[in-house]
């Protein structure tokens, strides 16, 4: 197997033990059932397709062997196929123990292989789990208890009210009060210790070394250097340190993000390098380390390196700061500005990234995961983006604010000092609004203009960071401090969505959207922005890619993403015409083989439609017969394309071709 591939080899085998179990289930139907063998089919087409894209041939091979055994249906074929199941499982198992492909021939019938343990939960896992949860609820149950007997107690409080002389009553209510507040008290540091448990070994599953996360940064960063013609060595460090997969893949895009930049802008051409004394080879490092509870990735390369001088003078010239302010600015304070939307010191943005371009959307995605991003650089030797990350997904702190009418949230993290701030403090200046804090002023966003509420006579200042970036607000109180589970979600329909960062329920059971800092600073730095010259803009073209095979979409995507595509994935036919309803897409790539509506017959659908009829389509399917092909153009299809031996630069070359066409 291509060792750039090995970090989909834990998902293959888990797509492929789903698909080994499904066929074992379809075995004894086979004979009679046509619509059973007809699934038959697809799931080790499926599966034949997903060994070939990952080089694993053999397998590939015996998948197809069985493909054509169950589509032909000679004498004693269901005994052979029960024979070549147990192969592929042997096959599988030996595969998901060494990493490297076994003979399928001449070994013996082996258990399927068992799903890699950050795919599927082990029974001891999930008996811990269903354990914990289940003392929980009765502790929780145990509630009612106490509800009962303070209805009790309540009830001859009443009663007491009639008596001359209630003193002795008063005494056993407060007496039996008391007993029940220590045992009330207690049961909830039970249940409080056993919620602690039962999150802590949750959140423990979620845990996944970053080792397979790096490579695939790395690959990205050695494909991007070959289309650019640079020679890049890719070191990673800390391979082995364990981070909560629900960040991993909420900063997915930003890490590439960050290679990209660092591969394109940072690290420059050989020639450029000689002749600033540097080794031909540039080099890129990608690091994890702990610390405690927090983890830190960092990608460094030895390139040109950011001018902190002209990323203040572009701050100057944006209004988001003063020559004399900025006279004080560190390097460290002045590479802030690059996480402000659209701030770049770069005059033209590159075909495949742009330094600061996009940065706005790293320091976001840390903000979302509760983490810190900070740049560091050096003119002519290199930058260093670091970012600092909880090791795991919890609740979140958050301040309930008023602003108005309105109750919101606001992340505590990004509060470092509050300020009363009456409206004599508050200045105006350029379209912009200060506050005056002693003798300085303080930009700060107001969240009454946003939300279109009334400015009260006197403001609370919330002054801190959000992933590196300072973020001043203004509220109208702050009434409390709680922990919450945020959702990625819309709260309201009444104001713009895109100041939220999701919403939560509180502890009174109301639900509230969570205000994003990072937004908010956008939306006051928006005004001042200046419109760039008009220049032909490269169009990011959108695809959708529709298989039914986990391994071999992912695979697609990864090419697509990495040559600049926007990439919108379906797992079937009918997800597939959803998504083209409801987005607009420049380029349709589909597989044949799948479940409900085939590929043909999308095809045939989406050319029958008056809105999609011109949309380009590409079949990428693992028939390859001239007989296949025709069919393909048939249906309608622009380019047919064989999945064994794809060639990614041809695959890419089509796309911007036909998809660029309109």
């Amino acid at each position: 197997m291509n060792s750039e591939l090995s970090d989909l080899l834990p998902v293959f085998l888990a797509e492929a033990s789903g698909r080994l179990e499904r066929l074992h289930t379809l075995l004894p139907r086979l004979e009679e059932d046509p619509e059973s063998r007809r699934e038959a089919q697809r799931e080790l087409h499926t599966l034949k397709g997903a060994g070939r894209m990952l080089k694993l041939p053999s397998l590939a091979q015996l998948c197809h062997e069985l493909e054509e055994l169950v589509q032909k249906t000679p004498p004693g074929w269901l005994a052979s196929l029960q024979r070549g199941l147990d192969q592929l499982a042997s096959a599988l198992n030996q595969l998901g123990k060494e990493g490297q492909e076994a003979p399928t021939s001449g070994q013996e019938a082996a258990a399927p292989a068992s799903a890699p343990d950050h795919v599927r939960l082990s029974s001891r896992d999930l008996n811990t789990l269903a354990d914990r949860a289940t003392r929980i609820r009765i502790l929780a149950r145990g509630a009612r208890v106490f509800h009962q007997r303070l209805r009790e107690l309540a009830r001859l409080a009443q009663e007491g009210l009639h008596e001359e002389d209630p003193k002795q009553l008063l005494a056993v209510v407060v007496t039996t009060l008391r007993r029940l507040a220590l045992e009330l008290e207690l049961g909830q540091t039970r249940l409080q210790r056993l919620a602690e448990a039962h999150l802590d070994h949750a959140v423990s599953l979620q845990m996944q070394p970053l080792g397979p996360f790096l490579q695939n940064l790395a690959r990205h960063a050695r494909e991007l250097a070959r289309e650019l013609g640079k020679d890049v060595q890719v070191l990673l460090r800390g391979e082995d340190v364990r981070l909560d997969r629900r960040i991993t893949k909420e900063l997915e895009e930003a890490l590439i993000h960050l290679v990209r930049n660092a591969v394109d802008h940072g690290l420059e051409p050989a020639a450029e390098r000689a002749a600033a004394g540097k080794p031909t080879s540039g080099t890129l490092t990608l690091e994890a380390t702990t610390s405690g509870p927090r983890v830190r990735l960092v990608v460094t390369d030895d390139g040109r390196g950011i001018d902190a001088a002209k990323v203040v003078e572009k701050a100057i010239a944006r209004g988001l700061t003063t020559k004399e302010e900025a006279q004080g600015l560190s390097p460290e304070a002045a590479f802030r500005f690059l996480f402000l939307s659209g701030f770049s010191t770069r005059e033209e943005a590159g075909a495949v990234s742009g330094r600061g371009i996009g940065m706005d959307a790293v320091a976001a995605a840390c903000a979302r995961v509760g983490g810190e991003v900070e740049i560091t650089s050096t003119p002519g030797r290199g930058t260093r983006v670091t970012l600092t990350l909880p090791v795991a997904q919890r609740g979140e702190e958050v301040l309930i604010v008023k602003v108005g009418e309105l109750k919101l949230l606001y992340p505590k993290s990004a509060v470092k000092r509050f300020h009363l701030l009456p409206a004599q403090n508050v200045v105006e200046r350029s379209s912009h609004t200060f506050a005056r804090l002693g003798d300085r002023l303080r930009p700060f966003i107001s969240t009454h203009r946003l939300f279109a509420q009334p400015i009260p006579a006197v403001q609370v200042l919330l002054e801190g960071e959000a992933a590196g970036v300072e973020v001043a607000v203004a509220v109208d109180a702050v009434l409390g401090e709680e922990e919450v589970v945020v959702r990625d979600q819309t709260h309201s329909q009444a104001f713009p969505s895109r100041f939220f960062s999701g919403a939560a329920v509180t502890a009174s059971g109301e639900p509230m959207p969570l205000i994003s800092p990072l937004a908010l600073q956008q939306a006051r730095v928006a005004p001042t922005a200046k419109a760039a010259p008009s220049k032909p803009v490269r169009k990011s073209l959108k695809v959708l890619l529709v298989d039914d095979s986990f391994v071999t979409r992912e695979m697609e995507r990864r090419l697509l993403a990495d040559a600049g595509f926007s990439v919108l994935v379906a797992g079937d036919a009918q997800e597939a015409l959803t998504i083209l309803a409801e987005n607009p897409v420049d380029c349709l790539i589909t597989d044949i083989e799948m479940p409900g509506m085939d590929g043909l017959d999308l095809t045939r659908h989406v050319r029958s439609l008056p809105q999609l009829a011109h949309l380009p389509v590409i079949v990428v399917s693992t028939r390859d017969r001239p007989e296949d092909r025709l069919a393909g153009l048939a249906a309608g299809a622009d380019a047919y394309l064989a999945k064994q031996g794809l060639d990614a630069t041809e695959l890419v070359a089509l796309v911007r071709r036909l998809g660029g066409r309109g």
